[in-house]
């Protein structure tokens, strides 16, 4: 009778490749200033401040009294932006 380990040895499979981890997902506020590209660009030397917001609204789980630091430099932002327009 032949050796039954190495009849198991021979049905075994190597072990398969380790596989790639997934590509992270874009960040939220870039599919939002993909889709709102032209609501975005109204803003202008705002822009930054909105997706900083967008971002920190991500990162707590939309908790907006932890973001309250961005909500007033945007409003501050807008707030002068529209104030040096209607001069």
């Amino acid at each position: 009778m032949g050796s039954s380990s190495s009849n198991a040895r021979d049905a075994a499979a190597p072990p398969p490749p380790p596989s790639s981890p997934p590509a992270p997902p874009a960040p939220i506020h870039v599919m939002d200033a993909e889709e709102d590209d032209e609501n975005v660009k109204q803003l202008n030397e705002c822009a930054a401040l909105y997706l900083s917001l967008q971002d920190c609204l991500v990162e707590s789980d939309r908790n907006w009294k932890a973001c309250q630091a961005h909500v007033k430099a945007l409003k501050a932002c807008e707030s002068s932006r529209n104030k040096n327009e209607r001069t």
